[in-house]
């Protein structure tokens, strides 16, 4: 597992760096999304989490919901376009799992992806993600994950 300035990245994860998410292929031709432990960092303890329904189209490079922390709310955007399959329920009702599990019991959500043959090459994966990493971190004046 790659660690950069304390935040985890494990690696049998794909990433979207410039957008703080990662994939998990699950073997079914789905995949799960979640934010990064960088992205969780810099969001802060987060109290909200809207995701889009089950079935419901998300395009590419465009949000699959909304997050909220005490200090911002934005989209989470993803590589892939495809249609939500399952929502994390726990995750709706405490916000903070993504917090204090990104990568276990605070997922986002599971897309059925379109295009993933093509989007796949796209993303970093985990044993290479250090660098690029390190140079987001850099570039957002990011100092790394509290210990």
């Amino acid at each position: 597992m790659a660690t950069v300035r304390g935040c985890n990245l494990p690696d049998e994860l794909l990433y979207d760096v410039q957008n703080q998410i990662w994939f998990q292929e699950l073997g079914d031709g789905n995949v799960k999304v979640g934010m990064t432990a960088v992205a969780t960092a810099m969001a802060g303890r987060l109290v909200a989490f809207t995701p889009k329904g089950v079935g419901k189209e998300v395009k590419a490079g465009k949000s699959c919901a909304t997050i909220e922390s005490g200090k911002w709310v934005g989209p989470a955007k993803v590589a892939s376009g495809g249609t939500v399959v399952e929502v994390n329920e726990a995750l709706v009702a405490t916000p903070s799992l993504a917090n204090d599990d990104p990568y276990g019991r605070g997922w986002l959500l599971i897309l059925k992806p379109e295009a993933w043959d093509a989007v796949k090459p796209t993303l970093i994966p985990g044993t290479a993600v250090a660098a690029p990493y390190e140079a987001k971190m850099i570039a957002d004046g990011f100092a790394g994950c509290a210990a």
